[in-house]
């Protein structure tokens, strides 16, 4: 069974937090029940306690999978398969 320190800090059984999904940095709430105290992984929440996902969601609608969504994203796509364009690297090895 946890302790609590001399500074008021327990650290959470990992069971616990693999159940609750409670990773570092989380924010957690202890809410008040009639049989004692409920531990709860806080969702994520700017200053103005706003989803800070919200603006984003919908904008990732697209028929690429993600594979091809990062490698566009990276400048790798498309990207020819099998091209000649290895020979006009350098390799830096003398002929």
């Amino acid at each position: 069974m946890p302790r609590v320190t001399t500074k008021g800090q327990v650290t959470i059984p990992k069971a616990i937090r693999e159940a609750l999904g409670i990773e570092p940095g989380d924010e957690v709430e202890f809410e008040q029940t009639e049989s004692g105290y409920e531990l709860r992984k806080e969702k994520p929440t700017t200053a103005e306690g706003q989803d800070p996902f919200d603006k984003y969601r919908g904008t990732a609608d697209s028929d690429e999978t993600m594979p091809e969504r990062m490698r566009r994203l990276r400048g790798e796509y498309p990207r020819d398969i099998g091209s000649d364009s290895d020979d006009d690297v350098d390799s830096g090895a003398e002929v």
